[in-house]
């Protein structure tokens, strides 16, 4: 059993009853669910992962009012629950389950009390975060609020702010794979190829994310999650090749050729989307192109890499 489906078991078994008997006047306030650090919460787990940071516990999400209320009485409620403990707590992953407030919730992901409020602060949250803020499962929320703030991280981002984070992987993409992993090698320069490789492998798959309307999770996962993406999911095997291969050729396919190859495929969803009109195989150019759709005056006067 996944450690999603483990949790939601164990709250059906325990924890909604501790919640009705116990604190029935946060029946209809509370909000109860899966989400935020470890594998268990994209259900991405295994085995492995039950070495460190793991239990069937969940997490009880109150507004600060309801904090200040109930917080202490329900917390000290849910540890008396039958929890498997962990077999080893890391410093910043052991202590995700149980009692918080939905500010605080949100705030280790955004930086922010609240929701982003204009687009420097939707720009300054890394995509990772979002990844982590959003995933996992919600099994009830009757006052909404908590559900309201994680459909807004997970679908509510500005379009011109979307559009920045593209123009942004694009000319990434452009400059550390077309242009700097091949002039490294021509120079002997064995690292710092591999060092541009790595950097156009992750503008690459955050671009294949951002063009799925979806947040990229953390770069161990970042390749398990492209499996449940619809669009561009067959570039995993190439990117995935580019890390893993020799940096010269490997049998008679080069990386500079599959890089292409993943560039080609890119461009051709960027004209899909209406996002670029180019016919240009270099990514720079559409990079360009994708600015110049940002409808907001500020934004499209920024770095075209900052985002």
């Amino acid at each position: 059993m996944r450690g999603l489906e483990e949790a939601r078991a164990f709250y059906e078994q325990y924890g909604k009853e501790m919640i009705h008997s116990k604190f029935p006047e946060l029946e209809g306030r509370i909000a109860v669910g899966l989400a935020g650090h470890g594998s268990e919460c994209y259900g991405f787990d295994d085995e492995v992962s039950r070495d460190h940071d793991f239990s069937n516990g969940f997490c009880l999400w109150l507004t600060d009012e309801d904090d200040i209320l109930s917080g202490v009485e329900l917390s000290k409620a849910y540890k008396e629950l039958p929890l498997n403990k962990a077999r080893q707590n890391s410093a910043l992953g052991g202590n995700s389950r149980g009692v918080s407030r939905i500010n605080f919730f949100y705030r280790n992901y955004t930086g922010l009390r609240g929701l982003p409020q204009n687009y420097m602060q939707w720009l300054a949250i890394p995509e990772t975060a979002l990844a982590e803020a959003v995933n996992g499962e919600v099994w009830r929320d009757d006052y909404g609020v908590f559900t309201l703030m994680r459909q807004t991280l997970q679908s509510g981002m500005p379009e011109d702010v979307w559009k920045k984070r593209l123009a942004a992987r694009a000319a990434e993409m452009a400059q550390s794979g077309q242009y700097n992993y091949a002039r490294c090698l021509s120079r002997g320069q064995e690292g710092a190829a591999i060092m541009a490789l790595n950097q156009f492998v992750k503008s690459a798959c955050e671009m294949i994310y951002l063009l799925n309307r979806s947040h990229m999770p953390y770069y161990k996962w970042m390749f398990r999650g492209m499996d449940e993406l619809e669009k561009l999911k067959d570039m995993k095997e190439p990117l995935e090749f580019l890390l893993t291969a020799d940096n010269d050729e490997a049998g008679k396919v080069t990386k500079a050729g599959v890089i292409e190859d993943i560039c080609a495929a890119v461009i051709k969803e960027l004209q899909l989307q209406k996002l670029s009109d180019g016919s240009w195989d270099y990514m720079e150019p559409h990079a360009f192109e994708i600015m110049e759709r940002i409808e907001d005056s500020e934004i499209r006067a920024l770095h075209l890499m900052e985002g």
